[in-house]
This record gives C-alpha cells, structure tokens and sequence, in this order.
C-alpha cells in the first residue's frame, strides 16, 4: 500500500464504522464466528464478500505486505468486491470472534439505498484501489521494453483499467536479467505478463491479460438485457449510469479501456465543474465506479464485431465468439485520430509515434524535443502538457493558424510557452529510424526538411469506429451514424415504426448512437455526456 496515501487518508481508507452504521449493515448479511488462522478471502477470488468484524480481528495482505489489521468496527473489500470481479488481497483470521458478512448483491443494495454507508463505503473502496495500484507489492508484473509498442499497449491497458501491476523495463532495471533467466524468456519474446502464481504469458494480447487476471464480471449470455451499451467512453458511460440508476439491466462493452479517448487526455480544462481541470482517466475513473455503484455490468477488453439487426431482440457479436441478446442499443464506440500519409508511419505506432499523451508516453520523452501533429482541441492539452517535461514541443499544423479549431485558452497557453513552437502549413512526410523512430521529415511552404526527433505525437481528425456496424444503420459520406432529423428519406426506406425516429435514434428503432460516434457530433466531453443521458429517456420510450 502507498505508503505517503495511507498517511495521508488512513480515517477515510479504513473508518470505523459506529454501532448503528453497523447494525444497518448486519441487516443486509450473515453473522460468522472465525477461527485464528482461518484464510476468508484468497488473492484473485471472484465472489468476494465484504466482511464488518464485530469482535477479533483480521489481517488483510497485500503480496508479503500486511496493508492493515480489521477490528471492531472495520470492514474489509474495495471496488473489486463490489465489481464481482478477482481481488487482490488476502484476508486472515488473526483472533477469533465474529464477523458479518455481506455479499456483492446486497452489498450493491446498500450503496444504492443507504446514502450515508454509501458515501463511506465507496470512498473507501475508491482510496483503497488507488492505494493498491500505488503499490510495490503487486502480484503482477510487466516485463518489456519501452521502445515496444506492445508493452506500452498493455502498460496502457492496465493503467487505465486501474489494475496494480510493477513495470520493469528490460533496458533499464538491473533486476530484468534475473528475471528472463529465471522464468526462461528471451528478450525478442518480451512483453511478458508474470501472475502471482509464477504463469508466464509471452507478448499477450490484452484479452488474454484482462481472462488471466479475472478484471471482468460474469456476462449474461442466455438472458435478454435492456440495454447494451458498446463502447465506455464519457457517452457510453453516462448512457450507463442514468440507465443503471433508473432500474434497467445494463451491459456494458469496451474494447480496450473506459474513458475512451478521452481518458487519454492529460488535463481537462474547460469541463464544468472542475475550474482547476481533470485529467481524462480521473473523470472516465469516477464515472466507471459511479456506473458499479448502480449495477451496470462494464466488460473491459471486449470488442464488438457485429450488430445481427435482422431481428429483435438484437444480437451483440463480440469477437471471442460471445453473443449478446439486447432489447436496445446505444452506440458509443466514439473516433479515433487518423493517421496521416507518412512514409513508414505504422512500423513506429508505440515505438516512437503515438496516440496520446499521459504520464505513461511523458515519461518517455523525457527532456527531449518531441513533435505534436493537429491543431485541435486535443494537440493543445497534449503540447502544453508535454511542454511541462520535454525540452522543446513542436506543433505541426497544416492550416495557418489554430483559431478556427482551438478553445483560445489553450491558444494563450501555447503562446505563452517558451518551448513550444508553432509550425503551421507544416505536414509530416517522412519517419526514419530501425526499430524505434529516430528522426522525422517535414514539408511546409519552404520545402523539406529533416529533424532529430523521436516521438511524434498524432491529434489528428477522427475517423468513427463504426466497422461493426456494417449494413444495419445509416452513416454518413465520412462513416459517422446518422440519427434523428438527420437521416433522410432513403435512410428511412425500411423503418417499421409509425412514429418517426427519436432524436438520437439510428435508422434502426431501439439503435441509438451517441457521443463522437454520432454524425454532426459536437466534439466535446460535456457534449458527449449529455448525449449519453439524453439517450436513456429514449430507451425507456422504445422499450
């Protein structure tokens, strides 16, 4: 457990709970007496139960690490338990007595109907996370090269998901010999995902690590669910916590990460609410936890391949083989930046050339002068977030200025930097380099030139994410979902309904888009939220 977050939150992370909190609680359990020595909850356990100790006590370890000792009045679990999903913790019976156990179920009821023990529960499960994620003692360990895309893949994907997990760098850390010998693993075979049992995954895909690791909830195959909602960015999970909170039964699909791309956005500025800013990845956090508290059902690392719209209810194909029945549909897969025509371009994406700008790409390019492709929104809050470590940011622009596609405080901050620079009518042509991207060549009005540079940063336009959705819905000349007053009488040809379709609504009734994703979109977080919520008042109309 971090050590400085303990110090700091030790009342919120474990507080006592009074002889009423607890009577409350006991309601929704079942009393235990516990024997000394008596193992509760294993690392890696899918049905957890939160345990409130009423006499004795327990012991909850991290690894080799004792995180603290449960007596009277204290309660075990963090967002795991209420997720339903594998643990991370041991729990040991040090002195006899008697504990009150409460199930994921109940315990979902609690947070939802209990203001009160929700507000203490959840802000302990929240600070208890970040404390394991902070950890040394994580029971996973990543094995890999910061010049590997996939490694900086699966740093991402964990990360993000908020999954402890130690990173060794095979370049840089004195003890990844030790470690290749010891398990058998050669450098070409790297990244390496090493569990706590000693099971070693070479170069996994993310779904491989996500099965391992046990980070989704079961997912309801056979039943019909009301909603399903594909893709868990800001929409996607608006679209999921209004729905869950209203009684619906909600599944959730994502195919990497929550937040979206948004999530990788370094510091939100403009977003109500929050005038100091919020990072991305802590605003899609509180709204992935908010979306558990109400019982929505959130896979990670699970892609949609097809929407069979043939019938109803509808079915979801995942790309593991999977299929899911669903009522309604809300389409949330948002957009993703486009690559620019560049010579060599895909051979460097993760090794050099990235799609994001977060701690975890900062601390590559450390000290050194990096370029930012794209005047938007985005290319802003990346350069003025890098401009905070890099030496020198260099904004490549192809129009001639930034005033048509930036907010102006992100203009002012660029201006103001004295590391940025700002190179419009200026296109990437060109990358070089063997095995990770060494330099870069650019064209502008002047001609071409080379530069030392290597970490190119891509915020260019987006391309919607919309494959899956092949034949069923109609899209725009770009490949964006049209809905509402926007689809036309031949988009309509085929719909049933004597109404006409709701304003979020696709060409197929129960099918709503949201978000990036949508045609006409406004490319804004707040835009997309409201969206998602918005969408949930149609959903019940269709349903």
């Amino acid at each position: 457990m971090s050590n400085e977050l303990y110090e700091k939150r030790r009342e919120q992370m474990f507080p006592k709970l009074t002889p009423l909190q607890i009577e409350r609680l006991a309601a929704h359990g079942t009393r235990t007496a516990t024997r000394a020595g008596e193992v509760l909850v294993e690392p890696g356990e899918r049905q957890q139960r939160m345990f409130v100790v009423l006499e004795g006590s327990l012991e909850v370890e991290h690894g080799a690490e004792r995180v603290t000792l449960l007596e009277r009045g204290d309660f075990s679990g963090e967002l795991s338990t209420l997720r339903g999903t594998g643990g991370f913790t041991r729990i040991r019976v040090r002195e006899p007595g008697t504990v009150v156990s409460v199930d994921a179920e109940r315990l979902r009821a609690v947070v939802q109907t209990d203001a009160e023990l929700s507000e203490i529960l959840m802000r302990a499960f929240i600070l208890r996370r970040m404390g394991l994620v902070a950890s040394v003692h994580a029971d996973v360990t990543l094995l890999g090269s910061r010049h590997s895309a996939a490694t900086l893949r699966l740093r991402e994907f964990l990360t993000r998901n908020g999954h402890p997990f130690v990173s060794i760098d095979v370049e840089a850390d004195a003890a990844a010999q030790a470690l290749l010998d010891r398990f058998r693993v050669s450098v070409d075979e790297v990244p390496v995902v090493i569990g706590s049992c000693g099971r070693v995954f070479r170069n996994p895909s993310v779904s491989d690590v996500a099965r391992y690791l046990q980070m989704n909830p079961a997912m309801d195959e056979q039943g019909v669910h009301d909603l399903v909602v594909v893709g868990a960015g800001p929409a996607g999970l608006s679209a999921a916590v209004y729905a869950a909170s209203e009684g619906l039964n909600v599944q959730v699909v994502e195919a990497l990460a929550y937040g979206g791309q948004a999530g990788s956005s370094s510091k939100i500025e403009n977003y109500i609410g929050f005038p100091t800013g919020i990072s991305g990845q802590a605003l899609a956090g509180r709204a992935f936890v908010q979306a558990q508290k109400f019982a929505a059902n959130i896979n990670v690392a699970c892609q949609a391949v097809r929407l069979d719209c043939e019938r109803r209810p509808y079915v979801l194909e995942l790309a593991d083989g999977r299929r899911l029945k669903t009522k309604t549909v809300v389409v949330a897969t948002g957009a993703q930046y486009r690559n620019p025509e560049c010579s060599e371009l895909a051979r460097f994406i993760g090794a050099g050339v990235y799609h994001a700008a977060t701690h975890l790409e900062s601390k590559l390019c450390q000290g050194e002068e990096v370029a930012v492709v794209g005047g938007g929104n985005s290319a802003g809050q990346a350069a003025v977030f890098l401009a905070a470590s890099c030496r020198q940011v260099r904004m490549l622009v192809r129009g001639p200025g930034l005033a048509e596609s930036m907010s102006r405080y992100l203009i002012r901050r660029i201006e103001e930097s004295p590391n940025i620079a700002l190179h419009t009518r200026t296109q990437l042509s060109a990358l070089e380099g063997n095995g990770h991207l060494k330099r870069i060549r650019v064209r502008h009005p002047g001609g071409e030139e080379r530069r030392d540079i290597a970490h190119v940063f891509l915020m260019t336009c987006a391309a919607p994410n919309t494959q899956w959705l092949d034949g069923c819905v109609a899209l725009d000349e770009k490949g964006f979902v049209r809905t509402g007053a926007d689809l036309r009488p031949e988009d309509l040809a085929d719909w049933p309904l004597a109404r006409a379709p709701y304003l979020l609504e696709t060409s197929l009734p129960g099918v709503f888009a949201v978000g990036d994703v949508r045609s006409g979109n406004v490319k804004r977080i707040a835009s997309a939220v409201g969206e998602g919520s918005i969408s949930v008042q149609f959903v019940h109309r269709s349903l």
